[in-house]
């Protein structure tokens, strides 16, 4: 059984829903976003809160009622706040920096990486070593945080590369002569 399914889902103070079918429709202050859930679910609106029901016992049911809570969840606190994952650069002449709507990384490589920020994400800069990425959509804020990491992972000898801000990476050993 789904624990996190069970528990209902409370909107904040200013955060309404709508439902349509299986499409749930979140108006919020800042962002307004809208997701179909499967047919193996069912969804209820009533007195400020969301509730996601299975149907039937089959295991996709089940998986897909966790899931839908958890988006559901998502998309009303993406509403009213905006998510933001933080990244360090670390690394002698490792630098990042904001030209209009590219994010443009000098990260070792022999040519400079040019990274195009999608619609719905904003990316600052506020040092050169480090990213701030922002939206009121956690998957992709998530999603461009792990592209713009995929560029130059931390390794685990010198610890050089993009890490999310607190991530602790191990550090290994050098050869011994």
């Amino acid at each position: 059984m789904s624990r996190i399914g069970k528990q209902p889902v409370a909107l904040p103070d200013g955060v309404t829903a709508n439902l349509s079918g299986q499409t749930i429709e979140i108006k919020g202050p800042k962002a307004t976003k809208s997701f179909t859930a499967t047919d193996d679910v069912t969804l209820t609106v009533e007195d400020g809160t969301v509730t996601v029901t299975p149907r039937g016992k089959s295991k996709r049911a089940r998986q897909q009622w966790g899931m839908t809570r958890t988006v559901i969840a998502n998309m009303a606190h993406g509403a009213k706040e905006v998510f933001r994952k933080e990244l360090e650069i670390q690394g002698v002449g490792y630098r990042a920096q904001m030209q209009g709507n590219t994010l443009k990384l000098n990260l070792g490589l022999s040519h400079d990486v040019d990274f195009e920020v999608p619609e719905g994400v904003t990316v600052t800069a506020p040092k050169p070593t480090e990213l701030v990425v922002e939206g009121h959509d956690k998957q992709l804020v998530g999603q461009v945080a792990a592209n713009i990491r995929d560029w130059r992972r931390p390794e685990p000898y010198k610890g050089k590369g993009i890490r999310y801000k607190g991530e602790y990476i191990f550090q290994k050993e050098g050869k011994k002569k």
